[in-house]
């Protein structure tokens, strides 16, 4: 199962459920990185050869769906992303959920552990992170 077809299902606070191309997805990972950009330099930092008249119409539906928004710089539009990554991340994580563990996140990190090359370093990482948040969330807790 790919992806896109498992964002079908994402929603986010704000926004009516939406599918994610993988197009789109892209220039969502480029504006998250880089912020406010032009079509050019979105095209320019894009992972395999994209058309510009395609990357056009990709940020014009991105923008209708209220994933970016769109600035006016002189004679050029300016792309930016309007959903926080972390946002984003979390509703499809919630989706996959959904999909692969009957709504579990943590059976579906479970099965992520299970199935995929995750090595002893990356095990230990998993460990840091979860102790860490087990130490702010026993912080929060206290009277």
């Amino acid at each position: 199962m790919e992806l896109t077809s498992t964002l079908a299902c994402v929603k986010t606070s704000h926004m009516e459920p939406t599918d994610l191309s993988k197009n789109d997805l892209e220039v969502l990972r480029i504006l998250w990185e880089r912020k406010e950009l032009k079509p050019a330099e979105i095209q320019e930092a894009f992972s395999w050869p994209i058309e510009n008249a395609t990357l056009r119409s990709i940020l014009v539906n991105l923008v209708d769906k209220g994933h970016v928004t769109r600035s006016r710089e002189g004679k050029a539009y300016r792309y930016e992303a309007r959903v926080p990554k972390a946002t984003l991340l979390q509703a499809t994580s919630r989706a996959l959920a959904r999909v692969f563990s009957k709504g579990s996140t943590k059976e579906l990190l479970m099965q992520l552990v299970e199935t995929e090359d995750i090595g002893p370093s990356d095990l230990e990482f998993i460990r840091t992170i979860a102790a860490q948040r087990a130490t702010k969330t026993r912080k929060t807790k206290k009277p």
